[in-house]
């Protein structure tokens, strides 16, 4: 017979916070200095004019203006060519 009661296993415990990623400003909309427009991991989308990039790849406008989305045609360095989204504010 067993001295203890079964403990049992259980999967669905383990829960991390949610990180709320994604675009916060979309085009067309005002941005103001210090204003975060994406939030993501890695550079998913590039940093361009009056944009800047924080250290958890964060991209946040450094003036006021409208947001602006493009695309960008970038030659990696084995001579591929990829298109990646930038986002300006103008």
């Amino acid at each position: 017979m067993a001295t203890k009661k079964a403990g049992g296993s259980s999967k669905n415990l383990t829960y991390s916070n949610p990180k709320y990623l994604g675009i916060k400003l979309y085009a067309g909309e005002k941005a103001y200095p210090g204003s975060i427009i994406v939030r993501q991991r890695g550079t998913r989308i590039l940093p361009g004019k009056n944009v800047d990039l924080g250290k958890d790849h964060t991209i946040f406008a450094i003036k006021e203006g409208v947001v602006e989305f493009k695309t960008k045609r970038k030659t990696n360095f084995d001579n591929s060519v990829s298109i990646k989204k930038v986002v300006n504010v103008i």
